[in-house]
């Protein structure tokens, strides 16, 4: 990892130092944008953060122009055919026995259609023998509350892990023009338990739940490794919150349910982005 540090202008004063991986943080969650002054040991003077080639997401185009492409990933939802995998993955899960079959089609209907930027037809490789016993795993501890109030807490833990080697095969088996892209999800499983445990607690915060969701994302993406470009979230707790209540009032009408699935699925994918790599995952 770099042992540089970063300082920032704002409001009128100099703030820092800050580690890399801290100030990349504050990037993230757009405490530093590209128009705020930077300033690390090695740099002439203070400059725009857009200006610094690999600082912010799409600041610098002349560090595009050589090469080292950046930007914020998009997809493309055809609006029925995206409602009724939903549906799909719903009865799947449901039934438990098809959960594998209908999560591994999803993952393939649905990377293809993901635009990474300097990334071509993203696919996915991962067959449904793979890890057919954690979807089914998966779809039984959704009944747990059935059985007692307790079990369904009991079960917070185990379905964490489960989503743990969920995330680990769907990151492993992403391919680039039928070519794998060897990228690794290596963040620990005893800290993804401890994030989801942290989510439940927000969760009696009523509002809470939001900033903890977006630094769980920007965690996940600091622990994915193996390409040149590092992955990060952009999104805010607030921006999160405000469009998570907008699309629950608004399923309460049910019309508008697979509008705004769309619209919340688009919006969140738009929220990673690719950056140059400086710093190591931790």
């Amino acid at each position: 990892m770099s042992h540089r540090l970063w300082f920032h202008a704002s409001e009128g004063q100099q703030k820092g130092p800050f580690p890399e991986a801290q100030f990349r943080d504050l990037i993230a969650r757009g405490i530093v944008r590209s128009d705020t002054l930077v300033w690390t040991e090695g740099m002439a003077g203070w400059q725009k953060a857009g200006a610094v080639p690999g600082l912010v997401p799409g600041g610098s185009t002349a560090a595009a122009s050589s090469g080292e492409g950046r930007g914020r990933l998009s997809v493309d939802l055809p609006l029925w055919s995206f409602l009724g995998w939903c549906i799909l993955l719903v009865i799947g899960s449901a039934v438990v026995v098809p959960a594998p079959w209908t999560a591994t089609a999803y993952y393939r209907w649905l990377f293809p259609r993901i635009h990474v930027p300097q990334r071509p037809n993203i696919g996915f490789t991962g067959e449904v023998g793979d890890v057919w016993y954690v979807f089914i795993a998966l779809a039984l501890v959704g009944y747990a509350g059935l059985v007692h109030d307790l079990f369904q807490l009991a079960a917070i833990p185990l379905q964490a892990f489960l989503s743990w080697m969920v995330m680990r095969w769907v990151v492993a088996n992403l391919s680039s023009n039928g070519q794998p892209i060897q990228m690794t999800f290596n963040g620990s499983p005893w800290v993804f338990i401890g994030w989801q445990l942290l989510m439940f607690l927000a969760m009696f915060t009523i509002i809470g739940w939001a900033w903890v969701m977006a630094a769980w994302m920007r965690w996940i993406c600091r622990n994915i490794a193996g390409t040149r470009r590092e992955m990060i979230f952009v999104g805010t707790g607030l921006q999160l919150l405000w469009r998570t209540l907008a699309f629950g009032f608004g399923c309460l009408l049910i019309i508008p349910i697979p509008w705004l699935l769309r619209w919340y699925f688009t919006w969140t994918m738009a929220q990673f982005a690719l950056v140059e790599r400086r710093t190591a995952p931790v």
